[in-house]
């Protein structure tokens, strides 16, 4: 391992979601969880290089950009719609349409680390402050249940944890879950 790996990303064990006795809630928010673990693990001991490398051309991904993208997806769900806060993206972009979050040339991963732990605490405090899953709220003329908001988390984790496999695989080697 570098002797500049940064210290964000711990290496400890992820916990695995309950396979028997949970209730539905228990089990969904588990399930978010253990793919944020994922990615916390995906990223952990590489450097800030290694974190902003665009590993897989011609896509511009990047484990840091991924990092940055799910804070502001965490950011987007659970404050903004679940919640009703109206707070716009963390990283601006003055093209419309373009995702600042994976801009991370100047990057700082200390900083986007600190965000999207920042963002997911926020996120676990609104899912355990909601009555139920069935809690609905109104965003954009749509109506979206807590159950839906979890669900749809945990899909676009586990699509983005893909996207991490191949990156890590692509920048030093590491495979496997």
């Amino acid at each position: 391992m570098p002797d500049d790996t940064l210290p964000h990303a711990p290496a400890r064990p992820r916990n695995e979601p309950p396979r028997a006795g949970a209730g539905e809630r228990a089990s969904l928010t588990a399930f978010l969880q253990y793919q944020r673990e994922t990615l916390a693990m995906k990223c952990a001991g590489l450097t800030a290089d290694q974190l902003r490398e665009r590993a897989v051309p011609p896509s511009e991904m990047s484990l840091l950009g991924l990092v940055r993208h799910l804070a502001e997806v965490e950011r987007s769900w659970f404050r903004n719609v679940l919640n009703g806060e109206g707070l716009r993206a963390r990283w601006q972009s003055g093209v419309p349409g373009a995702y600042a979050d994976f801009d991370v040339a100047d990057a700082d991963p200390d900083e986007a680390f600190e965000v999207w732990h920042a963002e997911c605490a926020r996120s676990r405090a609104l899912v355990d402050a909601a009555d139920s899953l069935d809690t609905t709220v109104r965003f954009r003329d749509e109506t979206y249940s807590l159950r839906y908001i979890l669900t749809h988390m945990i899909e676009e984790y586990a699509r983005h944890n893909g996207h991490a496999d191949f990156l890590r695989e692509r920048i030093d080697g590491a495979t496997g879950e």
